[in-house]
Formats: C-alpha cells, structure tokens, sequence
C-alpha cells in the first residue's frame, strides 16, 4: 500500500528525504534551479509554480519556509549575500530539501539552516555556487561535480545514517537529525512504564545507574510506586528517571492493568480493518504464544466489544480469549499503545461532607481510584467497598 495513501499531513511520521536541490535567481533567467539530487525530481512546471516562495522577498531571507504542494513537501532557508561583485549587487540562492507532504520535518530545520551558512561561506570565500551556472556551461565542470557529489553524500548519509560530515578545503561541518520531540507529561506513581521496543535493542551502558536499577523492573504490569520500591530508588528519581526514557521513545506510560478495569474502542480502531502492518503487530504481540496466531477477526471483536458497564473480567467470562489464543493483557496494553482503546477510569465524588472519615477528603473528582490506590496505600476494593456503604459519595466514570 502506498504510504501516501495511509499517512497524511499531520500524522506526526517521518519520511526519507526525496531530493535536495539548490535554486538561485539568475540576473537574467530568473529563478532557476541550478542543480538536483536526483535528476529532474522537481519537475520544471513544479519549480515555476513555488519559486516565488523559493527565491522569496528579502523580508523573508534567512527564515526556515516550508512549502506543501504538488504532494511535495520543500524545506528551504533562503539566503542573500550582498556583494558588488555580482550583477545585481546581490547573490540570491536556496538550498532545499524534498519531502513527501505527510513527513514530519520540524528536525530537519536546523540541518537545512546549518548546511545553508556552510554553503554561504564557500560562496564567500571561493565563489562557489556563484560559478555553478558557468559549470552548467562546461567552463568549470569540476566545480559542478563537486556540488553533486556534495549533495548525494548529504542525501545518502542522512537517510541511512541520520548523520554526515562535509569537507571542503579549510572548510569542514558536521550534520546530523535530531528529533525534536513533545515534552512528555509527568510520570505519577500509578502510571506502567512499558517498553516500546524490546529491552535487547537497548544497550545497558548507554544509560546513568539510577536508570541501569530501575531497567529490570518495568515489565507493563509494575507502577512507578511499586518499581521505585522494587528498585530501592527514591520515588521522584524513579519518575525524572522514567520521564527522560519517555521523552526518548524508550517507554510509554499506560493505566495499571486489572480484569475490573473498564476500556472503550476509539475513532482509531477501524485502522485495525484496513492496516496489514498494523494487523501483523497486533497479532504478533497479542498471541498466547508464536506457533498459534489469533486471527484478526477474533481480536477485533475483543476490541470492538469492549463497552462502557464491560469489564476486562466480563469480556473474558463471554469470549474466553485462551480459546481464541489471545493474551488479554497484551491485547489492552496494544490496544492503549495504538490508540485503539482508551481506559475509562473511575473517579470518586463526594456529595456532601458529614465529617466522618478522613478519607474522604480524596474523593474530589479530581483523582481517579488508581491514583488514590497509590496515594493512600488502600486497595481498591476497600474504596469500593467505603463507597458503597456511603450514600454521600458516587463513582463518576471517564
């Protein structure tokens, strides 16, 4: 399936980089482009129709645009160089990178201002991009080959290594893709960490000690109260500890798993039906076992059955998931990774305060009854239990 068709604009993936070409303004032609990694990707008509926002006003020097068109997404950083040495008294080019329109490309933006300052200071001490159209002309091949050559290390290297180095006389830089990610909410105690790639991809050295102890204990059942005991490490270092192998993509944080807990299909479940890459993960990691795979209608009736007033225990009792070979735990904590289901939490509120239990004082609304779990060191069931008996105080679900 072609990824343009599954991804859109938006959809937070990354994308290869398709092409990197470099535009100027010819004193005479206009726009143009003076080269391109691969030949003739962008075509002519293309270029025409965006190079007013290539080669832009010189308000807009020196600023990172980004043009979505023609199923294209162009990342460029144009510049200006003032000089009486040139025709116009001025050198205006743009080196840009090409993208598919869903790609994410908010990382890229330092690489494109970087090599661009890289670039303007070739120009500025040997003429380099200036000649590129006399090399167009065969008066200085070599000089041509050598931006080729430059951008297809640039192209090839960052999309197979996510890093490059370019060096040119007395001229050397270093590029490499870091990704720019979302500061991660915080880590409470009553939050799982669980790993999204296996823990063997990782290598152990790689991390500070209090991150090396804590490791061991995240196994998508255990809470960060409960590793932090585990582990021997104060409570807050295990959350900095966590927060940081979340921002990295390590781990995510998902709801305490309990056969009582209550989840409910979202908008994103139908991508179930229509996602083969998203189906073999699903069955893959919610198999019993590798030599008996579910089938993918059994596991989207799991899901699609799971309703508010159903319980994990009730779905179970119905379906029976051993017989279907399905591992229910590992069904909700895909289901929740995926955004296929979401938990449907319960949050105590108190009517009206008599004064007769100090305990009473967490039934807000503000904090659901695992947060309160952890908080309090009380089982849910007697929570349950104190609710029951209390006419003053009810369960509100969300």
């Amino acid at each position: 399936m072609d990824r343009n068709d599954t991804y859109f604009e938006g959809c937070g993936k990354e994308g290869p980089i398709n092409c990197i070409f470099l535009a100027e303004f010819h004193p005479v032609a206009g726009p143009k482009i003076t080269c391109q990694v691969p030949d003739d990707y962008i075509s002519k008509d293309t270029f025409e129709a965006v190079s007013v926002y290539i080669i832009p006003k010189a308000q807009l020097q020196r600023c990172t645009l980004t043009i979505t068109a023609f199923d294209l997404k162009i990342l460029g950083y144009p510049i200006k160089i003032d000089n009486k040495k040139y025709k116009r008294n001025a050198f205006y080019f743009n080196l840009c990178f090409v993208f598919d329109a869903w790609s994410r490309t908010v990382h890229y933006e330092p690489l494109v201002k970087k090599l661009s300052e890289y670039l303007t200071g070739m120009e500025v001490e040997t003429g380099f991009l200036s000649q590129q159209d006399e090399a167009s002309n065969q008066q200085d091949p070599s000089n041509r080959l050598r931006l080729i050559n430059m951008l297809n290390i640039v192209l090839q290297d960052l999309n197979k290594q996510r890093m490059c180095t370019l060096s040119e006389g007395s001229m050397t830089t270093h590029l490499k893709v870091v990704r720019v990610c979302h500061d991660p909410t915080p880590v409470l105690d009553h939050h799982v960490p669980i790993f999204v790639e296996p823990l063997d991809f990782f290598q152990t050295e790689q991390w500070d000690l209090t991150t090396q102890q804590v490791l061991p204990f995240i196994d998508g059942i255990n809470h960060v109260a409960k590793i932090a005991v585990e582990a021997d490490v104060e409570a807050n270092l295990v959350k900095a500890c966590l927060q940081n192998l979340e921002y990295y993509g390590v781990v995510r944080m998902i709801p305490i798993f309990q056969y009582s807990n209550v989840y409910v299909p979202t908008s994103k479940l139908h991508r179930l039906t229509i996602n083969k890459r998203l189906q073999d993960d699903c069955l893959r990691i919610v198999a019993r076992s590798g030599r008996q795979i579910p089938s993918i209608r059994d596991v989207f009736r799991l899901y699609s059955n799971m309703a508010h007033g159903t319980t994990v225990r009730d779905l179970c009792i119905r379906f029976d998931p051993v017989a279907l070979r399905v591992d229910e735990k590992r069904l909700v904590q895909f289901g929740v990774l995926e955004g296929l289901i979401r938990r449907v939490h319960k949050y105590p509120v108190m009517l009206s305060d008599d004064g007769s239990s100090t305990s009473l004082q967490h039934f807000t609304g503000l904090s659901s009854l695992d947060e309160i779990c952890c908080s309090t060191g009380i089982s849910k069931k007697q929570i349950e239990d104190q609710v029951e008996k209390d006419p003053n105080v009810i369960f509100l679900w969300k």
